[in-house]
């Protein structure tokens, strides 16, 4: 019996179909390897059967379909040209394989030619319908991409003006340091320095940071360029134009800017919450020093008042003279200092009562130092006014105001020698707003640096007699006014002390 075409494609079906998927999965590439071979028997078996109807009855309709169908499929799926190729390619290896062993030279050569002219036209007809689909869906992905890019384009624009609208409008400073220098930022982190953008743009950071504050913000200053992390906040205190320092969070992490590794960083002004906590802090200690005060005060007063009873009787007998009689003076003397004492400590932890007016601070001052004018006198000391004529009045409480100034006042006569000289300034400054000041300064012994931090805390002194509560109740009282109260050392000896006191706070009573 002849050898019969029909008959072996029939009979060799399921091995070549079989056979030509395990081809397909280990020699043609990624992709074909990665397709499950459940799909890839349906497409086999498909395209073996168009070929087949090709070959043997010269039908064209199943390839056609078949060559639409996998060319949608594999393009999609982002198959190359090539790999389809050689998945069609190894159609023709596999039956040729099997050609040799079961047909003559004669049948060979006729089967060869067949499959050779069907292989022809189905790879050179994918390849067109791959080529045209492929620029096709090329023009369709240029026309949606342009599309695309003009909506980014607009939504970058219009983020862009929102993104420089929130940065320019929030109170907080918004800033970029590479190499150590700002190279932007915005209204508010210029406003918060006293300083105009193009004087900011270029500087260097450290020119905002107070003086021994810089090694709090390593990453920032000193590393800016590298990718070190800082901790996510930082408290600091900031340095403005003027030289005044206020505490500052900040916020900054390691990023790209204009393609360079730089610190991005948002700096907060937080005054007014560390007032607030200084002042919880101070009320809790005033509540503490209250509690005590209070269960002292009667078991002092009592045998404080049976001792000066009992001394006052002593004086009165006529046995008792001479350097007794002195005695039970000085004896009494020291009853009525530890009594005046007391008082100070009663009315220091008593709340702070503040009734606010129009008042001349310039009429304070002069009124402190009348008081006191005697106590001057006595030690022989020079008092040098310069009191600024064209001051505003200012929204306070006068008599606790003198309060405060005298208190500073004494501070400043104990503090200096017989025959020296106190120097008392006022003036205005214009800063937030509009604000007096007040300048007293001595020629004593000055402040030591471990002292000048503590020296308006409660009960702290330096001297061998004295409750401490001078300087810590101006303090308190400048303090509830809205103020503040530094002090620092001269050049030459003595202390520098700076009342500033804001020129409309109403803080009502309390």
């Amino acid at each position: 019996m002849g050898f019969s075409l029909s008959t072996f494609f029939i009979s060799r079906r399921d091995v070549i179909i079989s056979r030509w998927v395990e081809l397909l999965k280990t020699e043609v590439g990624a992709q074909y390897a990665a397709r499950p071979r459940w799909e890839l028997m349906g497409t086999v078996s498909k395209a073996y059967d168009a070929e087949v109807d090709v070959i043997l009855s010269n039908d064209y309709e199943k390839i056609n379909a078949f060559i639409t169908d996998i060319t949608k499929m594999r393009l999609e799926s982002g198959f190359l040209l090539s790999d389809v190729q050689k998945a069609f390619e190894l159609f023709r290896r596999l039956v040729i394989d099997r050609l040799v062993d079961e047909t003559t030279l004669a049948d060979f050569s006729d089967s060869v030619v067949r499959m050779n002219d069907c292989l022809n036209y189905t790879i050179h007809r994918f390849s067109d319908y791959f080529q045209a689909m492929h620029e096709k869906k090329i023009l369709e992905h240029n026309r949606l991409l342009e599309a695309e890019i003009q909506a980014r384009t607009a939504e970058l624009v219009e983020s862009e003006l929102n993104y420089k609208t929130l940065v320019e409008e929030i109170n907080d400073g918004y800033f970029v340091v590479q190499n150590q220098a700002v190279v932007f930022a915005n209204q508010a982190f210029c406003n918060m320095h006293g300083y105009a953008l193009h004087e900011v743009l270029g500087s260097h950071y450290s020119d905002y940071v107070a003086p021994g504050e810089l090694e709090k913000l390593v990453g920032i200053d000193k590393n800016g360029t590298s990718e070190q992390a800082v901790p996510r906040t930082v408290e600091y205190l900031r340095l403005t134009k003027t030289g005044e320092t206020f505490p500052t969070e900040i916020q900054s992490k390691a990023a790209r800017y204009n393609n360079s590794i730089s610190r991005i960083g948002i700096c907060r002004d937080i005054t007014n919450r560390v007032r607030l906590e200084k002042k919880m802090r101070e009320s809790e200690r005033m509540a503490y020093i209250g509690q005590i005060t209070a269960s002292l005060s009667h078991e002092i007063r009592n045998p404080l008042s049976a001792i000066k009873m009992n001394l006052q009787i002593l004086k009165k007998n006529p046995q008792i003279r001479g350097n007794d009689q002195r005695r039970i003076d000085i004896s009494a003397k020291e009853v009525n200092r530890l009594e005046r004492i007391l008082e100070e400590v009663l009315d220091f932890a008593k709340p702070l009562q503040i009734k606010t007016d129009r008042v001349e601070i310039n009429a304070i001052v002069a009124a402190s130092l009348d008081l006191l004018d005697m106590k001057f006198a006595e030690a022989g000391m020079e008092i040098v006014t310069a009191l600024d004529s064209d001051l505003p009045t200012i929204q306070a409480d006068g008599e606790k105001l003198g309060q405060a100034l005298i208190n500073i006042f004494l501070n400043a006569l104990e503090a200096s020698s017989y025959g020296s000289k106190v120097e008392i300034q006022t003036r205005f400054g214009s800063v937030n707003g509009g604000q007096v000041e007040i300048i007293i300064a001595d020629e004593g012994h000055g402040i030591s640096r471990q002292h000048a931090s503590e020296i308006f805390k409660p009960f702290f002194t330096t001297k061998s007699s004295g409750t401490g509560l001078g300087l810590s109740n101006a303090h308190r009282i400048i303090d509830a006014h809205g103020g503040r109260i530094d002090v620092e050392n001269r050049r030459i000896p003595g202390a520098f002390f700076k009342i500033t006191l804001p020129v409309n706070r109403n803080r009502g009573s309390g």
